[in-house]
């Protein structure tokens, strides 16, 4: 199973890095190449949006994946070499023992995450999520705040019924009244609220940290390390630009991604995101989820999260500004 997984994982890379990809100007035959893994609305959207995708001494490619837990598997496989993720993803690709480093921070607004359940739901509070089936998806930033949500109300993961579903799968059934919940982050939220009536039975205020990581192949951050300091200084700039620059952004977004204009304008204000350094209080952060997984038998114990951090790049941050 676990091959089979692996082998849809490399397939789907290959197949995205292997469509028309973006050159980012001037580079040259034999040149390198910075292999980028890219989810909905992500960086090669806000890139574009900015104006900063092109002019780099080298060129770049974009694979597209639904979450952060297949984007870290390919990641890890060799297959891209760099890719933005969030909160809870690195932390099972850790406890896996994959080949990753941690090497930009990001914070975000965390009304983006919720817990959105259909218009004629009877769930009115966390505490009537026992014995439900919630969609989520596997080692997600969702899969935190579900399990935080749960925590809080002195519930357990085996009070519930997990439903383990990408966005795509989850959407589905959630339109189709075959789970109770579902917990998500923009523009998923926003695109449930607007098009399907979706309420929000919780967000992430008091549960999530809001953090965003950049995440490379440790052979990339060695061999590519010019053009990976390229690489996220033009992003930590384009986030730096969507601040600012919200509806320019939603626009762009919205013609990347195919949402409707009216959901990119709602989720713009929870998506954008602030550079940060990767400081002690974002690592502590990281454990102290890393722990609450592992006391719930859902990672194995012992992660040391600090083991998969970089800190070289931290400076970009402020040179961005």
């Amino acid at each position: 199973m676990k091959r089979a997984l692996l082998a849809a994982v490399l397939l789907l890379a290959a197949a995205a890095c292997g469509a028309p990809s973006t050159d980012a100007g001037g580079a040259s035959e034999g040149t390198i190449t910075l292999r980028v893994g890219d989810q909905k609305a992500g960086s090669q959207a806000l890139l574009k949006a900015a104006g900063l995708l092109d002019g780099a001494p080298y060129k770049i490619t974009f694979a597209q994946f639904t979450s952060g837990p297949p984007l870290l598997e390919a990641i890890n496989a060799g297959a891209v070499d760099i890719g933005g993720v969030g909160n809870t993803p690195p932390i099972f690709a850790a406890a896996a023992d994959s080949k990753i480093k941690i090497v930009a921070a990001y914070k975000q607004n965390v009304t983006g995450a919720a817990v959105v359940v259909p218009a004629n739901s009877t769930l009115t509070s966390p505490a009537d999520l026992r014995g439900k089936k919630i969609a989520v998806a596997k080692g997600s930033s969702s899969h935190h705040h579900l399990l935080s949500v749960l925590k809080k109300e002195g519930l357990k993961f085996s009070d519930i019924q997990p439903q383990y579903l990408q966005p795509a799968d989850a959407l589905a059934a959630f339109s189709g009244g075959t789970v109770d919940a579902w917990t998500i982050w923009e523009p998923f939220t926003s695109q449930a609220i607007l098009q399907h009536k979706a309420k929000v039975l919780v967000d992430g205020t008091g549960y999530v940290n809001g953090l965003n990581f950049t995440v490379a192949a440790p052979e990339a951050v060695e061999t590519k390390a010019d053009a990976v300091r390229d690489y996220l200084t033009r992003l930590a700039k384009a986030r730096e630009w969507a601040l600012t620059h919200k509806p320019e952004w939603a626009k762009v977004w919205a013609a990347e991604t195919g949402l409707p204009q009216e959901v990119a304008d709602a989720a713009v204000d929870n998506a954008v995101s602030s550079p940060i350094v990767i400081d002690d209080a974002v690592v502590t952060s990281e454990q102290e989820m890393a722990d609450a997984f592992a006391a719930e038998g859902l990672i194995p114990g012992g992660l040391k999260f600090a083991d998969f951090v970089d800190q070289r790049f931290n400076d970009i941050v402020g040179a961005a500004r």
